[in-house]
């Protein structure tokens, strides 16, 4: 090895052990107010940096990989002959880093990322000057990515001031605090890039994102985007996984509105616009005039709902939604999941006269009107008992003429169902599916079987 890079690799080390072990006023140390090294962004960065916090997210994992002993080598796994005591499962502690930021003194509120505590466990909050609480969960939407927490302890902490998102423009300067890969209060900085982004991952489909061009890695999710004020702006919440430099967040007026819902309420109400839709092929593409067959097709229109009183129609295609193009129907579900009532939908429609520019409100998509949807849709009804889901009534011929009264319907498409509050939420989010996967109970076995609604 060359002596160079041998010096480097035991260097290294140690001077990151200095850098995390050096006391946090020698490395925050504060130009004079008239030096010109006060910059707008050191202002805003001394402003509102205490209000940043690191979260650590900590769960119990049970089972995992085990070297079997020379004894259970020979006998067999969990044998423990001559009178000895089985082993214990193995349990392995998982330990998940993110960033947040208090928003309410008062009340000790903290946003972050859904995803960020995701896991479970305990959830402790670690401040600028060293101080560290436990805190709550105070509710959480992972369609949205933003969770609210509460720290336990004292509630007179610094919080950070909230700017208003709608007034952004792009190129104007922002900075991201976060704790990416563990360093802690790390600072960068950019300019907002583009307004109004969408961005497909594995945890659905976020909407009207800021995007950014300042530096965001793992750990910095849930951590804030600032304005040269020091002002929220946004929630930072993923990276581009194909590019550099590439950084969205969700604005803080968005942030906010989930934040009061989940804190009022505990959850976002579910929206949908009453219709039923059906992907597109090729051959449906080509007939109604489309070049791609990208998009939805109107397939029913419910009566009295969103669509019918925006004039939505049977046979029309919906190209996108608020600027997002359309790829399928998940597209849809998803983007839906992702809006919050009260707010218009721009629909792109190409009808057989051409293309329709559609504005619609979402409606709420209440229990009442999803369990009806779902029993006409999939042809049963179940009735909740003792945290089971007992099928009460089957449709003849219909989707699921397999089933029989006194089936316990005990999950669906992988996901375990113990009350009918989690059977409506599956429905909602697959009452478009072309197929789901039941598992069913009877006479205490269990099966599987395809639903084709």
């Amino acid at each position: 090895m060359p002596l160079f890079t041998a010096l480097r690799r035991r260097a290294l080390p140690l001077l990151l052990a200095c850098l995390l072990a050096a006391p946090a006023s020698a490395l925050q140390a504060a130009p004079r107010p008239d030096s010109p090294r006060c910059t707008p962004v050191v202002r805003a960065v001394q402003q509102a940096a205490p209000a940043v916090v690191n979260i650590t997210s900590t769960s119990v994992i049970e089972g995992g990989p085990q070297r079997l002993s020379p004894l259970e080598q020979f006998f067999g796994p969990g044998v423990m002959p001559f009178g000895g005591m089985p082993r214990q499962p193995r349990r392995q502690k998982r330990v998940s880093l993110g960033s947040g930021v208090i928003v309410d003194s008062a009340r000790g509120y903290v946003l972050t990322n859904a995803h960020v505590i995701s896991g479970g466990g305990e959830v402790m909050v670690h401040l600028l000057d060293g101080r560290q609480f436990p805190a709550r969960v105070t509710g959480a939407d992972p369609d949205f990515d933003i969770a609210v927490l509460e720290i336990e302890g004292p509630h007179n902490l610094p919080a950070v001031r909230m700017a208003d998102s709608a007034d952004l423009v792009p190129g104007e300067t922002v900075i991201a605090i976060g704790n990416p890969f563990g360093f802690n209060h790390t600072v960068t900085t950019g300019v907002v890039s583009a307004l109004g982004r969408s961005l497909r991952s594995e945890r659905g489909l976020l909407t009207d994102l800021i995007q950014t061009d300042a530096a965001i890695n793992p750990g910095n999710s849930g951590g804030p985007l600032l304005d040269l004020e020091g002002r929220l702006i946004g929630i930072n919440t993923a990276v581009h996984a194909r590019g550099e430099g590439i950084g969205f967040a969700i604005p803080v007026n968005k942030a906010r509105r989930v934040m009061d819902s989940l804190v009022d309420h505990g959850r976002i109400s579910p929206l949908w616009l009453g219709l039923h839709a059906e992907n597109l092929d090729q051959r449906m593409a080509q007939a109604l005039g489309l070049r791609e067959a990208r998009g939805v097709l109107v397939a029913l229109v419910y009566p009295d709902t969103p669509a019918e009183k925006a004039g939505l129609e049977a046979g029309d295609v919906i190209v996108s939604i608020n600027g997002t193009q359309l790829n399928d129907r998940n597209d849809y579900i998803n983007l839906l999941r992702n809006q919050l009532p009260d707010e218009t939908l721009r629909l792109s429609v190409q009808r057989g006269d051409g293309p329709h520019d559609i504005a619609v409100r979402p409606a709420p998509f209440d229990d009442a009107t999803a369990r009806k949807i779902m029993e006409e849709r999939w042809g049963f009804a179940v009735r909740e008992d003792g945290g089971r889901l007992y099928v009460s009534r089957v449709a003849p011929d219909g989707p699921a003429d397999f089933l029989r009264k006194g089936d316990i319907i005990a999950g669906i498409s992988g996901q375990p169902l113990g009350s009918m509050a989690e059977l409506l939420q599956a429905f909602r989010h697959l009452r478009m599916a072309g197929q789901v996967l039941l598992q069913v109970e009877r006479r205490g076995r269990l099966y599987y079987a395809r639903l084709l609604p």
